[in-house]
């Protein structure tokens, strides 16, 4: 078990995707601060499942990811910090805030890498890359098509999944997986997904369009 300041967002952080935030309310002002006394800066993130990132009062999920800082700067307008996510754990329970929350808990074990998951690795790195392309012509994306992976297997799997375009229910879905082989299936299957309702989007919007002509 372990104590741990978290950040609670409205989004999913998974292993080996970057995280970076601009820090405005006071009480995270003060996590900044804190962070900036020790030796290695990490704090949790998890999921908001109910409420707003501002003003405190949020129903929160109790999985998450351990955000390790890399850099912590200023400028005129805001304070923020880059990041990366590395650990993953579960809330045993949650603390007073004090003033930002903490919880005790417990870390997760890393998914372990086996070569004989790399075809199909391969294979899902080639469909989101063309999930993202296809999803990019309705609309802006945080992440392209070429968006670069590591070249560690294991984070490469967790980046696969992390930027796809989907909801956050599957992100959290997707941040249980217990094992490689899991995550592979798991995106696979969201990618699928994707896929068959942009294909409905693209007809439906195709009909519409041969209707007005």
């Amino acid at each position: 078990m372990a104590v741990m300041p978290m950040f609670p967002l409205g989004s999913v952080l998974m292993p080996a995707m970057p995280l970076n935030l601009r820090i405005f309310e006071e009480r995270y002002l003060k996590l900044l601060g804190d962070l900036l006394g020790e030796e290695t800066p990490e704090f949790g993130v998890v999921l908001i499942e109910r409420g707003q990132e501002v003003g405190g009062g949020e129903k929160r999920m109790d999985i998450g990811t351990i955000a390790s800082v890399i850099e912590i700067g200023t400028t005129e307008e805001f304070y923020g910090l880059q990041s990366v996510g590395s650990k993953r754990f579960r809330v045993n329970a949650w603390l007073p805030d004090d003033p930002y929350p903490i919880a005790d808990i417990d870390f997760l074990p890393n998914l372990i890498w086996d070569d004989n998951l790399m075809p199909a690795r391969v294979h899902l790195e080639t469909k989101v890359r063309r999930l993202l392309a296809f999803a990019s012509e309705f609309g802006d994306l945080q992440f392209g098509a070429d968006v670069e992976f590591s070249d560690d297997p294991m984070d490469a799997c967790w980046q696969l999944a992390g930027v796809l375009p989907v909801g956050q229910l599957d992100q959290i879905d997707l941040l249980a997986s217990q094992s490689a082989e899991e995550l592979i299936a798991k995106t696979n299957e969201i990618v699928n997904e994707g896929n068959k309702s942009l294909e409905q989007m693209m007809s439906t919007m195709e009909q519409d369009f041969d209707g007005e002509s």
